[in-house]
C-alpha cells in the first residue's frame, strides 16, 4: 500500500525551486526527503496557462509523487523572454530541461489541451534525443496529434481571443475585462495560439513506446469522444481514456478525482 498523506502547500502559494533549470520548472509543494518520492510528475499548462494552474496538485497527491511545473517564456517571473511560437521549439527546451530530472527516478509527463501536445512531443524527444524513457504520458482535452488541424484564431483580434477564453471556461473572466490586464496576458495568449495551431504532427521518428491515458470532458466538443481512443495509434504501450463530466475545463470541478486516478495509475 502506497501513503496517500498530502503534502503541505505553501499557505502563499509561492513556488519554491524545482530540480532541473530554475526558469523552466516550479514546485508548489515541499521538495521531497531523500528517498520519499517515487517518481516525478511533470505538469504543462494549457494556451495562455501558467504554472500556478497546478499550485493545489501538491496537496492532493501522495509524497510519493513530487510535483512540478513548467512555465512557459512570456509568464509570470519569464514575462520579459519572448514568448515561443514554434512547437519544435518549445518541446526541445522542455524535454532538455526535464532530462535532468531523469537520474532521480521514474518521470511522467501530465499535460492540458496545448499542454498535451507539448507533453507529447516532449516525451517523443526525451527518448530520441536524450535516451530517456518517461513511465507514463498523461493528455487531457486534446484530441490525438495526428487529428489536431490548423487554426487561426491567432490571427485574430484581443477581443476575439479572449471570447474563445471564456467560452472554454478556463480564464479569469475579471483579468479579461480589465484593459490593462488583459493587454498584459494577451501577448502569451497569442503565441500559445499559433504554437498549438501551426504544429504539424511529423509520423516519422522514434515511436513512443510508453503508457499513454488520454483524459478529456463529456460535454469538450473539442475532444470528441469516439477520437480519444486513437491514442493508441502514437505508443506501442498500453493505452487508456477517461472521461469526467464538464467542458474542456473539466478539470477544474474534477481536480481531487483527477489526480486520484493519476495517482492510482503511476504508483500502481
Amino acid at each position: 500500500m502506497h501513503s496517500t498523506s498530502r503534502h503541505p502547500t505553501p499557505p502563499n502559494g509561492t513556488p519554491t525551486p524545482a530540480p532541473g533549470p530554475g526558469r523552466w520548472l516550479r514546485r508548489y509543494g515541499p521538495p521531497p526527503t531523500t528517498g520519499e518520492a517515487e517518481a516525478t510528475l511533470v505538469c504543462l499548462p494549457h494556451a495562455g496557462g501558467a504554472p500556478t494552474f497546478f499550485r493545489d496538485w501538491p496537496a492532493l497527491l501522495t509524497p510519493a509523487l513530487d510535483v512540478v511545473a513548467v512555465c512557459y517564456p512570456g509568464r509570470q517571473d519569464r514575462f520579459d523572454e519572448p514568448c515561443i511560437t514554434d512547437m519544435t521549439v518549445m518541446a526541445g527546451e522542455v524535454a532538455a530541461a526535464l532530462a535532468q530530472l531523469a537520474d532521480r527516478g521514474p518521470l511522467a509527463l501530465f499535460g492540458h489541451s496545448m499542454g498535451a501536445a507539448v507533453a507529447y512531443e516532449t516525451a517523443r524527444l526525451l527518448q530520441s534525443r536524450h535516451g530517456v524513457r518517461p513511465a507514463h504520458l498523461l493528455v487531457s482535452g486534446l484530441v490525438p496529434p495526428h487529428r489536431i488541424l490548423p487554426g487561426t484564431r491567432h490571427l485574430k483580434s484581443d477581443a476575439a481571443l479572449a471570447a474563445d477564453l471564456l467560452e472554454q471556461g478556463g480564464t479569469d473572466a475579471q483579468v479579461l475585462a480589465d484593459e490593462e490586464l488583459r493587454a498584459l496576458v494577451m501577448p502569451a495568449v497569442r503565441a500559445d495560439y499559433q504554437l498549438i495551431e501551426t504544429y504539424r504532427h511529423a509520423p516519422a521518428g522514434w515511436p513512443l513506446d510508453i503508457p499513454i491515458t488520454a483524459y478529456y470532458g463529456q460535454d469538450d466538443a473539442r475532444t470528441p469522444a469516439a477520437t480519444m481512443p486513437d491514442w493508441q495509434l502514437h505508443t506501442h504501450a498500453p493505452t487508456g481514456t477517461r472521461s469526467f463530466p464538464g467542458g474542456h475545463f473539466y478539470l477544474q470541478h474534477h481536480r481531487s478525482d483527477l489526480t486520484t486516478d493519476i495517482r492510482e495509475r503511476l504508483l500502481a
